[in-house]
């Protein structure tokens, strides 16, 4: 009976992984690159920052951004980047924090 039950306990554990896999906030789209872009511009511009430039290097698009000082004043913030993509026919946002890829991932599907 207890060999039983630590069995049913050891499937339980090894399967539970499983279901969480896959379920994070996805990255790639088919999308033209331009298009991406211009929604990045819109969605960092929209929350409050302000993008700085946009450099293409290689295959890629680097987005240069801050914090502005949302009125108060207090400077704005240290110089970010992230990189936009293109793999194949796919954009691949890296280096995009969650609350800005869940707008960008918003924009991109309508």
């Amino acid at each position: 009976m207890k060999v039983r039950i630590a069995m049913a306990a050891l499937a339980l554990l090894a399967t539970a992984p499983l279901g969480a896999q896959g379920r994070g906030h996805k990255k790639e789209f088919v999308v033209a690159p331009d298009r991406a872009i211009s929604v990045t511009r819109e969605v960092l511009v929209g929350q409050g920052f302000e993008v700085v430039r946009i450099a293409t290097v290689g295959n890629d698009q680097v987005v240069y951004y801050r914090r502005g000082n949302m009125g108060r004043g207090k400077g704005k913030g240290p110089l970010v980047k992230m990189i936009v993509r293109r793999v194949q026919n796919r954009v691949v946002f890296i280096d995009t924090p969650d609350a800005i890829l869940v707008d960008i991932n918003v924009r991109l599907r309508l």
